[in-house]
């Protein structure tokens, strides 16, 4: 999110006038609803909010969203697309029995800024939530090649908007430090979506879900589960019984040695990170003399194994591309 300040025309006495800048990550589908047929729902949303919308090329399965304007076009802008995309999930969802999910976008903040909207202890993410219904999560990573972290924030339109505005009076009040490098998704050409992942001294065998990972699915939210077919579809094999999806069951990974520390995380931050996102429980083998693999046993639903089996994957990815290892 880069914030300045513009005092063009400035009446003496007055405050400046404020322009906000905000970026977003939005996947392809999401970024032609918000286009629409001809462009007609974009130019719709420019002039009713006032804020400049440009949306960066589609060479990308991710795309930038970037609203500009002043904190009442932004406002605005945001809660326009938010109904948009409520209305399609409605649509979506309109003969199915599952619950319609709250609307959820990913914003790009400066890391340096993070720190000051997550707080002391994480009192101010927690008064941002209480505040506005939304959910808020700040990502512990930053996007891959940039000094920018990824805020994912869900719930009603309107509490989203809210929850922009409290974050927007953060990032005022704390400027970014440094410089800042900014996120710039992978083009999708030249990008493989099958084999293994390949590293200096041995070979990772993963599931079908690194595959998953590659293509850059979207954001998984905390209480989002996956459907049960996309258990059989990357091979996850239950127990459950016909008619009751939801039966607990268990399943392995073969993770090197070399690289089970990035799965752990420091102080096991980041396994922990991957049970609450998913649902499943984890546990990790010990290493046996002899070894150069450790066994990971994954129990849960077939939706919550998958879920953890994705964000297993993608940090192993993450891991072997950082080694400079090869993703063939």
């Amino acid at each position: 999110m880069d914030i300045s300040l513009t005092t063009e025309n400035k009446v003496p006495g007055e405050a400046p006038s404020v322009t906000l800048t905000i970026r977003l990550i939005m996947q392809g589908k999401d970024v032609g609803s918000i286009i629409g047929k001809k462009g007609d729902t974009i130019k719709r949303f420019r002039e009713e909010s006032g804020a400049r919308i440009n949306i960066s090329d589609g060479s990308s399965p991710e795309r930038i969203v970037t609203i500009t304007g002043s904190t009442e076009n932004i406002l605005k802008a945001f809660n326009m697309i938010g109904k948009k995309f409520e209305e399609d999930m409605k649509a979506a969802h309109v003969n199915s029995s599952v619950p319609v999910p709250p609307v959820t976008l990913r914003l790009i903040v400066p890391a340096s800024q993070c720190g000051s909207l997550i707080g002391k202890g994480g009192s101010k993410i927690k008064e941002i939530r209480e505040v506005t219904g939304a959910s808020i999560q700040v990502a512990g990573d930053m996007l891959p090649n940039s000094t920018e972290r990824a805020v994912t924030v869900s719930g009603t339109p309107d509490a989203i908007s809210q929850c922009v505005y409290h974050i927007c009076c953060v990032m005022l009040e704390s400027p970014p430090k440094g410089a800042t490098i900014p996120y710039k998704p992978r083009p999708a050409s030249g990008t493989s979506t099958s084999g293994p992942v390949v590293f200096a001294g041995g070979q990772v065998n993963l599931t079908k879900l690194h595959q998953l990972a590659l293509q850059q699915t979207p954001y998984i939210t905390p209480g989002t589960t996956l459907p049960a077919a996309l258990a059989t579809q990357f091979g996850v094999q239950t127990a459950s019984q016909p008619g009751n999806p939801s039966s607990q069951t268990t399943h392995e990974l073969t993770i090197p040695n070399e690289l089970i520390g990035c799965i752990i995380g420091k102080g096991g931050c980041k396994i922990n990170e991957i049970r609450q996102l998913s649902g499943a429980t984890i546990k990790i083998a010990g290493m046996q003399e002899g070894s150069t693999d450790r066994q990971v046993t994954i129990t849960g639903t077939p939706e919550s194994i998958s879920t953890a089996q994705f964000f297993i994957n993608t940090r192993l990815r993450e891991e072997v591309s950082g080694m400079g290892g090869l993703v063939l």
